[in-house]
């Protein structure tokens, strides 16, 4: 767990910052991105977190449409994605994206915490 490097997508800054401060307290490397744009943005001038935090409802390019971009990428396709979203089928769509899990916001802290450190384990992080 420690040192993880984590990017988070969502296009409300308080919950970016938000979300940072805690994982960042829970001794997680965190970056953050206000859209799918502008995560593949970074993703292709080579950020490499062991996992990416995706909103699904965005501006611009939404959860979707970046999964779609990051898959359709030989380069990214292999991180993992956790959905978090306001939509209550939010594993069903985690199901259909292919993602390693879906949260529900508003996302319970420890439930996510405990998402991360099993999503963790199984990838030897």
């Amino acid at each position: 767990m420690a040192g993880m490097h984590l990017l988070i997508i969502d296009d409300e800054e308080d919950i970016r910052f938000a979300l940072s401060e805690i994982l960042e307290d829970e001794g997680y490397r965190v970056s953050t991105a206000a859209d799918g744009e502008d995560a593949i943005g970074q993703l292709r001038e080579g950020v490499r977190p062991d996992l990416i935090l995706l909103d699904l409802m965005m501006p611009r390019m939404d959860g979707r449409a970046f999964r779609e971009a990051q898959q359709a990428d030989p380069s990214l396709n292999e991180i993992p994605v956790l959905l978090f979203s306001a939509y209550s089928d939010v594993h069903q769509i985690a199901r259909e994206l292919d993602a390693v899990g879906g949260l529900k916001k508003p996302v319970d802290i420890n439930e996510m915490l405990d998402t991360i450190d099993r999503i963790s384990d199984s990838l030897g992080a």
